[in-house]
């Protein structure tokens, strides 16, 4: 059991959402983008969706780029639609934990997300639960194309201990992403790292966190 946590912040993908991110791959690779695996994976990616993602780009220019690199007369709701088949479904179980979780813990959204992810999942969320968007859970949302900062930098995670004023000690993250919880660790915030096959569903909150 953890004790002490006072703040949980929650990564989104992974953790919150489903997603597969095969199934990006496999339609960017059905389009003819057959090196897209060597440019984006959970682990690593290219400039151009670091750009997306901390909002240095826009979509359009994200998108003109794909069709770039594609070599190929797509069109970007070709692109966008390959783009968001990674993501697939809140579960029902999560969101009334984190309704739950919401009654005694602050609760941060931290995501490094795109302007093109973020209305894909609200609509997901919207179509499935009849819930305008993801941040009516949460104190703070805090996403990376809107902030200019993604995972695992520090700076992010700093961001939001000076924002809140929360003492690391008494917050806990909780990501799918072995990189993103070093960057945690590195502050002294507590983590949890949500191996594969695991859901906070199933692994961490059948345990009260106090």
């Amino acid at each position: 059991m953890i004790t002490g946590i006072k703040h949980i912040i929650f990564d989104l993908g992974g953790v919150l959402l489903n997603i597969d991110y095969s199934l990006t791959e496999q339609s960017f690779v059905a389009l003819g983008i057959e090196n897209f695996p060597q440019l984006y994976s959970q682990l690593k990616q290219t400039s151009l969706f670091d750009d997306l993602e901390t909002g240095k780009i826009d979509t359009e220019h994200f998108l003109s780029e794909l069709a770039k690199i594609s070599g190929q007369d797509l069109q970007h709701h070709q692109l966008t639609g390959a783009w968001n088949a990674m993501l697939l479904d809140f579960p029902l179980r999560r969101l009334q934990i984190l309704q739950q979780l919401r009654l005694h813990h602050d609760l941060i959204l931290l995501s490094n997300t795109n302007e093109i992810h973020e209305a894909a999942f609200n609509k997901i969320l919207m179509d499935t639960h009849s819930i305008p968007n993801i941040g009516v859970f949460f104190d703070k949302v805090y996403l990376s194309h809107r902030v200019g900062m993604r995972k695992p930098d520090t700076e992010i995670f700093q961001r939001i201990l000076d924002d809140t004023g929360f003492k690391p000690e008494h917050t806990l993250f909780i990501d799918d992403s072995p990189q993103h919880i070093e960057g945690a660790k590195k502050l002294g915030i507590q983590t949890i790292y949500l191996e594969k096959g695991m859901t906070i569903e199933n692994n961490i909150f059948l345990q009260k966190i106090v």
